[in-house]
C-alpha cells in the first residue's frame, strides 16, 4: 500500500509496534505532521481490512487505537516505491476477558491475548509477509498461537493457522471468537476459572415472613362474596356492594348453632322467613 509521504520516515523499523500513543520510534523526535501521517496510514489500513473481510465498518482506526489498550504491528517494505517504502500490512492484538466453552461444554472465564485484526495488502499476499508478521508478534509476546483467541477469523485466516501452526480443529463457541483444543490443555488452573452454573429458576418466594403469611391467607381465602369483610377479595368492592353480601363472620371459625330461645325471650329479635312466620301464627291460633 503506497502513500504520498515517506513511509521510512514514519516507521524506522521493518516491523513497528504502535500503541495508544500511535508513535513509532523515538517519541521526542516525532513532529505533529508526522503523527498525522501515521494516523492516516492506520485509518487506510483499517478500511482496507474491513473491505477485504466484508465488514460494514472498520474495526481498526487511529482513534480506536488511542482509546484502547491494544497493540498494532505494522510491516513495511522500505525499498519499494523508489525508496520511499510501502506498507505491507498490520496485525492488531489485545487482551480480552472471555467466557468460553471447553470440550466438556463447561463455561470457563479467561483473559487471553486475542488477534483482533489481521490484514496483508492484496498485491503482497502469498509472499510470506503474513507469516513473517505473525511470527514477529509471537516472539515479541513470547507466546504460542494455540494459547491465543481469534476474533471472527476469515476462512483465509483459518487456513493460514492450520497450514503454518497446525491449529485444527477448533472448539465451538457461542461468541465470535475461535479457540483450539490446546487452549484449555496448556493453561494452568489460575489462568482458567470455571464459571458456576446458574441456579435454576424456582418458585418465587415472598421477601419476608409477614408477606409470606399474607400470601398464604390470600390463597386460602374464599372468593367474593363469600370472603370476610376485611379480606383482600372484598377490599375493592366492600363499599359499593355491602347490601349484596351474605351473612359472614369476621373470624374463620365455622358458625355455631344458635342456642334455643327461652320461653320469655323476644322472638322478633331476629328476622324470620314468611314460612316460619305463618307456622307460628297457626300454632298460636
Amino acid at each position: 500500500m503506497e502513500f504520498s509521504f515517506d513511509i521510512n520516515q514514519l516507521f524506522p523499523e521493518r516491523v513497528s509496534i504502535l500503541d495508544q500513543t500511535i508513535v513509532a520510534g523515538p517519541k521526542s523526535a516525532l513532529r505533529p505532521d508526522l503523527q498525522a501521517h501515521i494516523a492516516t496510514v492506520i485509518d487506510e489500513l483499517g478500511r482496507a481490512s474491513a473491505k477485504a473481510q466484508q465488514l460494514p465498518a472498520a474495526i481498526t482506526s487511529a482513534s480506536k487505537l488511542q482509546s484502547q489498550r491494544h497493540q498494532l504491528y505494522l510491516l513495511k517494505d522500505g525499498e519499494s516505491n523508489g525508496g520511499r517504502g510501502v506498507v505491507v500490512g498490520f496485525l492488531k492484538v489485545g487482551y480480552k476477558k472471555l467466557f468460553l466453552l471447553d470440550r466438556q461444554g463447561e463455561h470457563v472465564e479467561a483473559e487471553p491475548l486475542c488477534v483482533l485484526d489481521f490484514y496483508i495488502a492484496e498485491n503482497m499476499q502469498r509472499h510470506g509477509y503474513g507469516l513473517e508478521l505473525f511470527d514477529f508478534m509471537l516472539q515479541h509476546k513470547n507466546l504460542e498461537p494455540v494459547l491465543m483467541a481469534y476474533d471472527r477469523p476469515s476462512p483465509k485466516f483459518l487456513s493460514f493457522l492450520a497450514k503454518h501452526y497446525c491449529l485444527t480443529p477448533s472448539v465451538p463457541q457461542a461468541n465470535n471468537f475461535v479457540v483450539y483444543e490446546g487452549f484449555f490443555l496448556n493453561r494452568s488452573a489460575a489462568q482458567l476459572r470455571k464459571v458456576p452454573l446458574k441456579k435454576p429458576d424456582g418458585e418465587i418466594k415472598p421477601y419476608s415472613l409477614m408477606t409470606r403469611e399474607v400470601v398464604r391467607q390470600e390463597e386460602r381465602a374464599r372468593p367474593w362474596p363469600f370472603a370476610p369483610p376485611h379480606s383482600p377479595q372484598r377490599s375493592g368492592s366492600s363499599q359499593c356492594s355491602h347490601s349484596l353480601s351474605v351473612e359472614s363472620s369476621p373470624s374463620r371459625t365455622p358458625p355455631q348453632a344458635a342456642p334455643a330461645s327461652s320461653p320469655g325471650s323476644n322472638r322478633d329479635q331476629r328476622p324470620q322467613s314468611p314460612l316460619i312466620e305463618r307456622c307460628r301464627i297457626r300454632r298460636t291460633r
